[in-house]
């Protein structure tokens, strides 16, 4: 029988209630949420440095996965930029390579003026001899400049522009009497909202709730960085089962604010089709962001076992 320290259950009654006041990292924006957040900022961007707001909220859609990316999340870069040279904080993901480093941003805000920034480095002076309305020369222009490696990348940024309706906040930067909102500092941490109390199915007695996923799971969320025995000493679990329920390795830890399930994964999404592959994600965050076997994703996708996805890749959760 699995016995328990009493000294780390009662640190964990004091930081599950911390961890859960600081807002539920599992809240996902929709895309009609995430332009209404951001396109202020992009039409503010393009009014100071000429870059359509189209082409700034394609990208950022694209490469935040609408906001709900990881390298989004936890380092409020929604426009995939990695270091080059950056002074400043960083944070290190999966992307074409192991732990590659990109940029950490106080809030998002600073990440889209960092995007514009960036955009006025001289490899992509060109792209200023184009209309600032003619998005679909920008988005091809951005693939000739190297901005991404997918050759279907114009392809994506046009099509999340027609489907959406960006284009119209091009004309409004252009129009002299529009009048920009308030700016607002948001940080992508502090801007997810608080667990449904609806939500929680157990408090254990760890004094860590327990919660089930809109996949019908059950899962706890990490109040600190811990350790697979330690999870599985407080969740009363064989340590096999949360490395195989979380496809976990031998020596593994997890990191404060992490969905950890506490049952198998499903074979299929009940709620969600699909999934937009967005920078610095990967097929383990992604199955652990839905409750789908990352084997199974692979076959809704008809892709092969050992495929590495990549941004703009849209894989299917189910049949």
């Amino acid at each position: 029988m699995l016995r328990r320290n009493p000294v780390l259950i009662l640190l964990f009654l004091t930081l599950s209630n911390l961890a859960f006041s600081n807002g539920d990292k599992d809240k996902r924006n929709t895309r009609v949420e995430y332009i209404s957040t951001w396109k202020g900022e992009a039409i503010k961007q393009m009014r100071e440095h000429g870059i359509p707001a189209s082409i700034t909220l394609a990208q950022a859609i694209l490469e935040s996965g609408d906001g709900n990316s990881e390298l989004a999340r936890k380092a409020n870069n929604h426009f995939g930029i990695k270091c080059h040279g950056w002074k400043g904080q960083k944070s290190y993901h999966d992307d074409d390579k192991r732990q590659e480093c990109f940029r950490k941003y106080r809030d998002a805000n600073e990440s889209f003026e960092d995007h514009s920034l960036f955009l006025k480095r001289s490899r992509y002076a060109f792209l200023f001899d184009y209309d600032v309305t003619d998005y679909k020369a920008w988005a091809k222009g951005l693939k000739r400049a190297g901005y991404a490696t997918n050759p279907k990348y114009p392809a994506l940024l046009i099509r999340i522009i027609e489907e959406n309706g960006l284009d119209e906040y091009d004309k409004m930067a252009l129009d002299k009497g529009y009048k920009p909102p308030k700016t607002k500092i948001v940080n992508q941490k502090s801007n997810t909202a608080k667990p449904n109390k609806a939500d929680i199915v157990i408090t254990t007695g760890s004094g860590i709730n327990v919660y089930k996923s809109e996949n019908d799971i059950k899962y706890i969320v990490t109040p600190k960085t811990l350790s697979i025995k330690q999870i599985a000493e407080l969740q009363n679990m064989g340590k096999w089962q949360v490395r195989k329920y979380n496809d976990l390795e031998k020596g593994d830890t997890v990191d404060k604010g992490e969905r950890i399930y506490i049952q198998p994964k499903r074979n299929k999404s009940r709620v969600y089709s699909t999934h937009t592959v967005a920078t610095g994600e990967t097929l383990e965050t992604i199955s652990q962001q839905y409750g789908v076997k990352m084997k199974k994703i692979l076959k809704h996708s008809d892709l092969p076992r050992d495929y590495k996805v990549k941004p703009g890749d849209v894989l299917k959760l189910r049949r």
